[in-house]
């Protein structure tokens, strides 16, 4: 089944902590999908994990008679064998942390994993699975370290596979479990597939004695569909793995879980590059179009990632993202990647174009929504919203919320009283929450059942007004679990500003220029290179209209874009965009005579230089356009084929030193 090396005490630890820590609990719920308790019993292990994050997993192990071998059949011979070492005595049984011979009822789970989890346990547990899809095999690396003595001179290490998302039938008497119904299939979680350790309870580990660490290494040929008959398919991006320690074996009275945990996966080729896409979220929300996608990418290769071209696609429409950084092997890092959204939502495709300066293609795919936001203009710093929540008789089910863009919350409310008296009470609750402006903000108000408060016990509302009693939100209550609306508080602002110049003056520095029309409390600027996302903010002197501000931290051939910003009331508005180039180092009298004009151009390009040899073009994607050898201190291209934007010209002298700048078409 896998091929294993072990070592002990002789090396550091990689994954597993050296620090005294108390229990984390295994939860193996026996149950099947013809018992139609059994869904309450995956309601509570969910509940008890969702309690405990990073402490409890359930394992659900299909087995005894109301396992059923039509598809989908989760029984295997390790659940049949763990199954065979308990008193089990009904459906759905479970036993926490195997600290009892016999299986305990769904209602003792939640005392007994709190019971487990407030003891010290003799050991830590931890460790990593690298799958690599092309051959299906898992690498698996264990590390067992004791921060005590264990009560017996051998332990077992167990780890097994999971598979989460597995659809199919089930009893549920009661519709206990709501959440894991999808289209009239159940949604089966965290089934036991497999367990990788040479036999269902583990295989021996010693010494167990405080200092002792254990590292085991697995090589693990994932099946293509496990059952026999009517076997499931076991899809690599559900699976996850589990490994845990325990003290006696089978045979024995007692045989109790010291600790587990869940193995941190990854995805590994073998490949030098190979980044990846882990996750896929929208990031908070917005008052404008522009929706941020925080896109999770892992590096699965063995080199370690420099950079990254992203493109997102949306309707049509292409938006590129470009990161720089240091990303070790199998290590994960968030990238932002704004996109601008119609009111709706999109389907958004995304790839990874380029990794390490080299073409690469790697593919994802999420959804983004834009909600359509009520403007609230005001005057002053700030502005006072009532909220008028009229309950219905269950008022004791409703709560509310006002957060900021940042998801800080700003107010709360609820939950209220439970009214007496009659089957359709209503009472109003009126709230006062203060809002700073030029902030988006967004309310919620929930109900703990998920029927609003307008579903036949009371026909309740909910309004917001400004402070001139205007209306801004009218909700008719009957929401279900929740409601949202967003808001643009804003107070209107007449500054604008300018990116009027860019004085470039030595290898390192330039001096920016801007301009303010109205008023402002502060001035500045913010730069950056081309490649990079990474912008620096300086700040500037107000001189009239005029500002300016000088860099010297700039590097030598280099392109950057700055604008101008100013601040007033808390608005911040921008100048636009402007494209310069440092020096470069051996072409100062190439440089110094250089012009470009026009600049924008509409159909011909000027370039004149002295000791100009050729002039290449490329689009800003890097693609080459045109390359011309220059007869003279001057040359004439025309543009009259390229499509409006920016290009880049890439100039080189007679002694071959190579100059950069840039150029834009506009029509």
């Amino acid at each position: 089944m896998a091929l294993l090396a072990l070592t002990f005490s002789l090396k550091a630890q990689q994954y597993v902590s050296t620090v005294p820590s108390n229990r984390n609990v295994i939860l193996e719920e026996f149950t099947g999908r013809g018992c139609g308790y059994c869904t309450d019993g995956h309601r509570i292990a969910n509940q008890i994990m969702a309690n405990n994050p990073g402490r409890v997993w359930a394992i659900n192990i299909h087995a005894g008679g109301y396992a059923q071998t039509s598809y989908p059949n989760m029984i295997t011979p390790d659940g049949n064998t763990i199954h065979g070492g308990f008193s089990i005595s009904g459906y759905p049984t479970g036993v926490v942390n195997r600290a009892t011979a016999a299986g305990q009822d769904r209602g003792q789970w939640t005392n007994a994993a709190n019971n487990q989890m407030n003891q010290l346990s003799e050991c830590n547990i931890g460790g990593v699975a690298v799958v690599n899809p092309a051959t299906r095999t898992a690498t698996i690396t264990v590390e067992v370290y004791y921060t005590g003595n264990s009560s017996v001179d051998e332990n077992y290490l167990t780890v097994a596979m999971l598979q989460d998302s597995i659809l199919g039938s089930q009893a549920d008497y009661g519709n206990y479990n709501p959440t894991q119904w999808l289209n009239g299939q159940y949604v089966h979680m965290h089934i036991l597939r497999d367990v990788i350790t040479e036999s269902a309870w583990g295989e021996a580990i010693s010494p167990t004695t405080q200092g002792t660490l254990i590292t085991k290494t697995y090589e693990y040929q994932i099946p293509e569909v496990i059952g026999s008959p009517n076997g499931v398919d076991v899809n690599l991006e559900h699976i996850f793995f589990l490994a845990w320690v325990s003290e006696r074996f089978q045979g024995t009275p007692t045989r109790p879980i010291l600790t587990g945990c869940e193995l941190e996966k990854f995805i590994g080729t073998g490949e030098p590059i190979y980044p990846y896409f882990k996750n896929m979220v929208q990031n908070g929300f917005s008052c404008t179009h522009t929706q941020n996608l925080a896109v999770g990418v892992q590096n699965g290769g063995t080199e370690t990632l420099t950079s990254l071209t992203i493109e997102a696609q949306v309707e049509g429409e292409t938006f590129s993202v470009d990161w720089e950084g240091s990303l070790e092997p199998y290590a994960l890092t968030t990238i932002d990647v704004p996109v601008e959204v119609p009111f709706g939502t999109y389907p958004v495709q995304l790839q990874i174009v380029s990794a390490n300066n080299q073409p690469y293609e790697m593919s994802g795919s999420c959804s983004v929504t834009c909600t359509e936001w009520v403007d609230v203009e005001v005057e002053g710093a700030e502005e006072e919203l009532t909220i008028h929540i009229m309950q219905d008789k269950f008022g004791n089910q409703t709560t509310w919320d006002v957060v900021d863009g940042n998801n800080n919350v700003l107010a709360t409310g609820g939950p209220y009283s439970q009214l007496l008296g009659g089957s359709q009470p209503t009472q109003l609750n009126v709230e006062h929450v203060v809002v700073p402006a030029n902030e988006c903000i967004k309310f919620t108000i929930y109900d703990a059942i998920g029927n609003g408060i307008n579903s036949g016990y009371g026909e309740g509302y909910y309004k917001i007004f400004d402070s001139h009693n205007n209306v801004l939100v009218d909700g008719d209550g009957a929401f279900g679990a929740q409601a949202s609306h967003i808001l643009s508080v804003f107070n209107p602002v007449t500054t604008q500003v300018a990116t009027s110049d860019v004085r470039v003056m030595g290898y390192h520095e330039a001096m920016f220029v801007g301009n303010l029309s109205g008023e402002a409390d502060e001035v500045g600027f913010v730069y950056r290179k081309v490649t990079s996302s990474e912008q620096t903010t300086v700040s500037a002197e107000l001189d009239g209209d005029q500002f300016t501000a000088t860099v010297n931290d700039l590097e030598v051939s280099s392109i950057y874009v700055v604008r101008a910003y100013a601040v007033t009331h808390g608005v911040t508005v921008y100048g636009e965009e402007l494209t310069f180039n440092t020096w470069t180092e051996g072409v100062n009298d190439m440089a110094e005579t250089l012009m470009i004009y026009p600049n924008p151009t509409s159909s011909m390009l000027n370039v004149e230089a002295k000791d100009l040899k050729n002039v290449a073009v490329y689009s800003s994607l890097g693609q080459l356009m045109l390359s011309k050898e220059v007869q003279g201190n001057s040359i004439q291209i025309s543009t009259s084929g390229m499509e409006n934007g920016i290009y880049f010209l890439r100039l080189t002298s007679q002694c071959g030193e190579v100059l950069n700048r840039t150029f834009s078409v506009a029509r």
